[in-house]
């Protein structure tokens, strides 16, 4: 998912972003169809000591080299309205990082 801020959600708060009416990103064949920038690819994590490997391929979106995470465990308040946000990042566990400073680069 694409997170962003939206005080909406809270002070400083984030939630996942809304594609705009009348706009048409290009998004992987996995997307579940919300007006959302989140997927639904069933991935599966493996879990080593204190790395995450996550397998992605995305032949249908292009080249992804410049691509930064970071790993999060949070909640996600999901609203009654669509776009009110609909889902609002809330009780942030961990941040993988420390300071959710995206350190995590694609490993071609």
């Amino acid at each position: 998912m694409v997170l962003g801020p939206d005080d909406a959600c809270g002070p400083g708060a984030l939630k996942v972003i809304d594609i705009p009416e009348g706009t048409r990103p290009r998004l992987p064949a996995t997307w579940p169809g919300l007006p959302l920038l989140i997927d639904s690819p069933g991935w599966q994590p493996v879990l080593s000591g204190e790395s995450v490997e996550i397998r992605v391929a995305f032949p249908d979106i292009g080249p992804v080299a410049e691509m930064r995470f970071d790993g999060v465990t949070a909640g996600l308040r999901v609203n009654a309205n669509l776009h009110a946000p609909l889902l609002c990042v809330t009780d942030v566990f961990d941040v993988a990082s420390g300071d959710l400073g995206l350190p995590g680069r694609v490993n071609r």
